[in-house]
């Protein structure tokens, strides 16, 4: 899976991570909901989408994050990968931060790319910095996001 470009090398550890989290008693049931489906890194950042199976409250993402960026040793984001609209993930991922909207540019050549608002005072309450976001929001909505302060 490695050598086919499928998997990346980093998603191995953070699979076995989520396989040693199946063991904690507390995060045992809402664990068994949750399925994995593709993690992002860039940098010391690593997002990571689940597919939510059943009721899994929001605070037990926080919990998984807590847990995956310990013993990871990097900043990771768990978010519900259920839905694969860009406003959802990236309102999931940029939390606090509130989004105004998400504006599509089309260039001449036929691409296009997303500007992503957002309040400019709520720029300091990224829980990513802004680069490792836009990278990283940009990898999985397959185009470039940019992130607007208004």
């Amino acid at each position: 899976m490695v050598s086919s470009g499928v998997v990346e090398e980093f998603e191995i550890e953070v699979m076995r991570s989520l396989i040693d989290l199946e063991e904690n008693q507390d995060l045992k049931k809402y664990m068994q909901n949750l399925s994995y489906v593709k993690a992002y890194r860039f940098r010391d950042s690593i997002v990571i989408l689940m597919q939510r199976v059943g009721e899994v409250p929001y605070d037990i993402y926080q919990r998984i994050s807590r847990y995956l960026s310990e013993s990871l040793n990097a900043k990771v984001r768990v978010i519900n990968g259920s839905s694969r609209d860009l406003k959802s993930i990236a309102s999931q991922l940029l939390f606090p931060a509130r989004i105004l909207g998400i504006n599509i540019v089309w260039l001449p050549d036929g691409t296009s790319f997303h500007i992503l608002r957002i309040p400019k005072r709520d720029l300091k309450y990224l829980s990513l910095p802004l680069d490792a976001a836009e990278k990283i929001l940009s990898m999985i909505a397959g185009s470039e996001v940019q992130i607007r302060g208004e």
